[in-house]
């Protein structure tokens, strides 16, 4: 037998790459596990999309004609927690696990073998949460807020392993969130200073502490929920001297922070976007950071605005208002600039400049519903009703999964080195753009009319906009699986990306100001 040298060993190591099945579970490549959340998102989003189709079925007309109401709320109970935790934050986890270590020169994300458990913790935990409409007394049935003692009491038993579930998520969160913080603040290239880095890389910086604040809190709320249920304990039991309303306290905590961890990655994304598209730098970088960082410190300030109608003293009504008011002002400060930013630029309209420009308009709206039910006597007349959940689903949709569509549009050709077919792209933005009007916009109407939310059946006199909004729910789910045949296209069969796939884009001549009209007394600029 002949002896191995080491140069024939390590041509063997060089050469020996995981193919299949092993490369995708034992990776510990940003761009590979980067995909892997993308595309979980992106079935997350079908599945939950599939529980939005059901309820909008059953609200097409008054009465009760598909589902009883017991399936109906596990329904509206397990697509409201998968869309938030399987569908959207994925989904920007995959965008920062991608772009993150692009963006700031770094080789990979600094922690990557936790990079891959973080991930897939996340499949785990959703195949249990997903197993639990079948199991004995049916899945949880109490809202994606799961307020006790509905959640406590009254829970069917497969809410043990719902908690279970949720500490998994969060789990894999937390991990996800070091990883960000370490790699940005330990990997930058020489010379990329904190006020240097690209926004998409400060809105992550900054959700990523969010996360880890805010997570431990949820985990804490469900498991007082545990110990209730199964130790004797009466955290939230009224009769053993507990507090129901408590409950929402320690959630709210948690989930208004989470509200801008769904969010802030796509103010990132548009920041990213309406620049290169307008051939123009982002009007003031430094204020878009110190506005992002403002939303993130007040986020913790204002989460009993949810909580309006449960007795609070009027002064605690007044904080939480005028907190929730003073939110809207650095809010404010980003859509002006990105305004200011597309202002006198050479704009040209590709479906991610499109998807982003949606995004600004219609989250302006759902911002401008947050206002009024910032108010805390308006908010005694919407609360629970149809008016929350279209203000909800205008900052969600148009909001942060429009974010997710600019986002995968403009990053593609970098991902997999083709072009997507713009036209059917233009098509897919249009349809969306229509049909998430056409399901929600209608909902600020029946809400104002008094029409109570997570109920199968209603009054007759809602019956036209329920139509109009199963009508364009259903429009809106066809609309993705074009989404995913543009995906399959582009992989298989598009034409190869250029260099710049966004013609001149980063070019010097584009980030100078655009000519000075004669008609004004501004100073046109010196070019060099």
């Amino acid at each position: 037998m002949g002896s191995i040298t080491n140069t024939d060993t390590l041509h063997d190591n060089h050469d020996h790459k995981p193919k299949g099945i092993t490369r995708w579970l034992f990776t510990t490549n940003h761009k590979d596990i980067g995909t892997m959340y993308l595309i979980f998102s992106l079935i997350m989003f079908f599945i939950g999309g599939a529980m939005a189709m059901v309820i909008r079925a059953e609200l097409f007309q008054p009465g009760l004609q598909l589902v009883d109401p017991a399936f109906f709320n596990q329904m509206t109970t397990m697509h409201g927690l998968i869309m938030v935790f399987g569908a959207v934050m994925p989904s920007m986890v995959g965008f920062a696990n991608w772009m993150i270590p692009l963006m700031i020169g770094a080789p990979d994300m600094a922690l990557p073998r936790m990079n891959n458990w973080s991930f897939w913790l996340l499949p785990a935990a959703f195949t249990i949460m997903m197993i639990t409409p079948f199991m004995d007394g049916g899945g949880p049935a109490f809202g994606w807020t799961f307020y006790a003692p509905l959640s406590t009491t009254f829970a069917p038993k497969s809410t043990d392993f719902f908690i279970f579930a949720v500490h998994i998520m969060g789990i894999s969160s937390i991990m996800g969130a070091i990883n960000v913080i370490v790699t940005i603040m330990n990997m930058r290239a020489p010379g990329m200073t904190y006020m240097k880095m690209p926004l998409f890389v400060w809105t992550w910086f900054i959700t990523a502490f969010l996360l880890i604040a805010v997570m431990p809190v949820l985990a804490s709320a469900v498991t007082m929920m545990l110990t209730d249920r199964n130790f004797g304990t009466s955290f939230f039991e009224a009769s053993g001297g507990g507090d129901p309303v408590m409950f929402q306290h320690i959630f709210w905590f948690f989930g208004h922070p989470e509200v801008y961890i769904m969010i802030l990655p796509a103010f990132g994304v548009v920041s990213t976007i309406i620049p290169t598209f307008s051939r123009k730098k982002l009007f003031g970088y430094s204020s878009m950071v110190y506005a992002t960082a403002s939303i993130a410190l007040l986020s913790f300030i204002v989460w009993a605005h949810h909580m309006f109608t449960t007795g609070m003293p009027i002064r605690g009504e007044l904080f939480f208002m005028y907190a929730t008011m003073l939110i809207a002002v650095p809010t404010g400060v980003k859509i002006f600039n990105w305004v200011a930013t597309m202002w006198r630029g050479s704009l040209t309209f590709e479906t991610p400049m499109l998807f982003a420009i949606a995004f600004v308009i219609l989250f302006t709206i759902g911002g401008l519903s947050g206002v009024m039910m910032a108010m805390a006597p308006l908010d005694m007349q919407y609360h629970d009703t149809y008016f929350i959940v279209a203000h909800f689903h205008y900052v969600l949709f148009p909001g942060a999964i429009f974010g997710g569509f600019a986002a995968v549009y403009y990053w593609l050709p970098k991902w997999v080195g083709k072009m997507y077919n713009e036209r059917l792209g233009k098509i897919h933005f249009w349809l969306s753009m229509i049909f998430v009007n056409l399901t929600f916009f209608p909902m600020h109407f029946s809400g104002l009319a008094g029409m109570p939310r997570r109920i199968p059946d209603y009054s007759p006199q809602f019956a036209d906009f329920n139509m109009w909004s199963s009508i364009g729910a259903f429009g809106l789910g066809l609309t993705q699986l074009l989404f995913v045949y543009i995906l399959i296209k582009t992989v298989k069969s598009g034409k190869p990306a250029p260099q710049k796939p966004w013609d001149g884009a980063e070019g010097l001549e584009w980030t100078l100001p655009s000519p000075v009209p004669y008609h004004t007394f501004e100073t046109p600029p010196k070019i060099d």
